[in-house]
């Protein structure tokens, strides 16, 4: 079974990254399992990098990282929806991939090895009209699944400045239709 896990990284809620990822959401199969997960709901502590110190081992987490730990690993297919925060993820999207690091220390969490082969995907709204100025974005994400031998989906993006843009941008719109589907 498809299972879509959305991982929302905006500080404002009802943003326009998120109506542009639920705006792609719309146009998968049915049956397709769908998990939206906010960061701002779901908040990490800045990630302490223990694994140089001696005698460390990770632990498996509890709490908001074990929520996230788990969702990440049971998705077939991950998408990273934040908005373009200077010209990169937002800074909850980047303390959640900074634990990563950790989770592929967790005994028995088996990080690397499940999330080969599945499909990460991005979204994004861009505050500007030259979408291209999103490109350190796409390869923060592109190469971080690269690095865990995951596919690469693509990367959605849309103009959106003011809340609500988003919806009122035609050319946003029709790129998300179909979006994760072909």
């Amino acid at each position: 079974m498809t299972k879509f896990v959305f991982i929302l990284g905006s500080s404002r809620p009802g943003g326009n990254t998120g109506e542009l990822a639920r705006l792609a959401a719309r146009d998968l199969p049915a049956g397709t399992e769908q998990v939206w997960l906010d960061l701002e709901a779901l908040r990490l502590p800045d990630f302490v990098d223990v694994r140089h110190e001696p005698g460390h081992e990770y632990a498996w987490p509890s709490g908001a990282e074990e929520t996230l730990l788990d969702a990440t690993l049971s998705a077939t297919d991950l998408v990273i929806a934040s908005p373009l925060y200077w010209y990169s993820v937002s800074a909850s999207v980047k303390r959640y991939l900074d634990y990563w690091s950790a989770w592929l220390r967790v005994p028995g969490a088996d990080f690397r090895e499940t999330m080969a082969g599945k499909t990460m995907w991005g979204v994004s709204a861009v505050s500007d009209e030259d979408l291209s100025l999103a490109d350190p974005f796409t390869g923060t994400l592109r190469l971080s699944a690269e690095y865990l031998g995951m596919r690469w989906g693509g990367t959605l993006l849309g103009y959106g400045n003011r809340p609500g843009d988003i919806l009122a941008d035609e050319p946003s719109v029709l790129r998300a239709k179909g979006f994760f589907t072909g």
